[in-house]
């Protein structure tokens, strides 16, 4: 079986970064640069001949700005402990407003290392031990966790595959909470499925924890990567009185490819709920360190234009994986996400051995997300990463398909 070239120390050619046809305006994005090199845990985890196609964590250099804010901080030899940041949390206001129409208080924002300290500490300041929260599946795995970081119990609802994405089952989703259930927690856009759930979708769970009285948990990290043919609507945005009982994360991590900062924010309306979950925190969740906020607070206020050359070129990345796995790999079945880089992919047809992510590693040396983690009912899938140079995304595809093609 022949692979395409592999790749030692991430030595792709400068030009092979970005699809050839792009315009010029997206050499900030064409840096071929080494990352075995930078503790990258995407690109050092396996063996050097495998592509790595697998953690929320692009391929592509953060903005020109934040880099250069950050050398410019460094300029200064002291790295004590800083004041409260209100000039992060009002650039944060102004993008919301900006990007999502959304207004927000700045004294409504509350900063945090990241959104799964987050989702771990909402569920802690409100559950009690015994206590239940209801998500859906499949869904990112730290969602799994949060149970045995709090006992308290998960319950789960799962999404429904229709003819052409994903979907919520509302009558599924009331029958299984339960008289001790207080959250919902929602993972908007969804992690792996690449939904961005419509207004009206949003509203029927705005009324559903009206109904049974529960605070709802917004996991909206990846509200800023969204295709053009879809609209992001913070949940908390719809009304008043759904803002009253919901907590918003979000964070620059996944947008401008800064998850090694650690920063990330939760928006809550509720002044009585903010209050008890600021006492909460105390000894255990702390804020993002100093550098961390240099960098949000550069990316919220002076990368727009960088955002909006990603979505571009992530838009084309996802147009070449979808044709390909419609022209050489039929038997794989994807919905083309909405918003994210993150492709979920059925692969039962295949009938890999032992499963379809050890397959890929052995047969054709490509890294993926193993589907079981997000849920049992994906034992035959895998999530696939397209934000990479799309070269890299080609090779990898055609690996598969060979690797594919041999088994037969």
């Amino acid at each position: 079986m022949i692979f395409p070239l592999q790749y030692n120390h991430f030595s792709i050619l400068e030009e092979c970064i970005i699809p050839h046809d792009m315009d010029q305006e997206f050499s900030d994005l064409k840096k071929a640069l080494s990352r075995r090199t930078s503790d990258s845990v995407k690109w050092n985890r396996y063996p050097e001949d495998v592509l790595p196609l697998w953690v929320a964590d692009m391929d592509f250099p953060s903005p020109e700005e934040i880099i250069e804010g950050i050398r410019a901080r460094l300029g200064h030899p002291f790295f004590g402990y800083s004041k409260k940041n209100t000039e992060l949390t009002e650039k944060i206001c102004s993008w919301l407003k900006r990007r999502h129409g959304w207004e927000v208080q700045p004294d409504q924002i509350v900063l945090v290392p990241g959104v799964v300290v987050g989702l771990n500490w909402t569920i802690q300041s409100i559950l009690s031990a015994g206590e239940s929260f209801i998500f859906q599946t499949p869904v990112y795995p730290p969602f799994f966790e949060i149970s045995s970081n709090s006992s308290t119990r998960g319950i789960i609802s799962p999404l429904i595959r229709g003819c052409h994405q994903y979907e919520i089952d509302f009558n599924d989703l009331e029958k299984r909470i339960q008289v001790d259930t207080r959250v919902f927690l929602l993972c908007n856009p969804h992690n792996p499925v690449g939904r961005v759930f419509s207004k009206d979708e949003l509203e029927k769970i705005g009324e559903i924890c009206e109904k049974f009285d529960l605070i709802l948990c917004s996991d909206e990290i990846h509200c800023d990567l969204i295709f053009p043919e879809n609209k992001h609507v913070p949940i908390a945005s719809i009304s008043r009185e759904l803002a009253q009982r919901t907590v918003t994360l979000m964070a620059p991590s996944k947008t401008f490819n800064i998850a090694g900062l650690h920063c990330a924010f939760a928006v809550v309306q509720n002044d009585e709920l903010r209050k008890r979950m600021d006492n909460s925190r105390r000894g255990l969740v702390g804020v993002p360190n100093l550098l961390a906020e240099v960098a949000a607070s550069i990316a919220f206020s002076k990368a727009d234009q960088w955002l909006d050359r990603l979505i571009n070129a992530l838009q084309q990345n996802r147009a070449f994986l979808t044709d390909f796995i419609r022209t050489s790999l039929p038997e794989i079945q994807m919905f083309p996400p909405e918003g994210t880089y993150l492709a979920w992919m059925d692969c039962s047809k295949l009938e890999l051995f032992p499963d379809t992510y050890e397959f890929f590693m052995k047969k054709a040396k490509v890294a993926v997300n193993r589907g079981l983690d997000f849920g049992e009912e994906a034992r035959d899938f895998i999530r696939l990463n397209f934000a990479c140079p799309q070269q890299l995304l080609r090779d990898a595809l055609e690996r598969i398909m060979s690797a594919v093609n041999y088994k037969s």
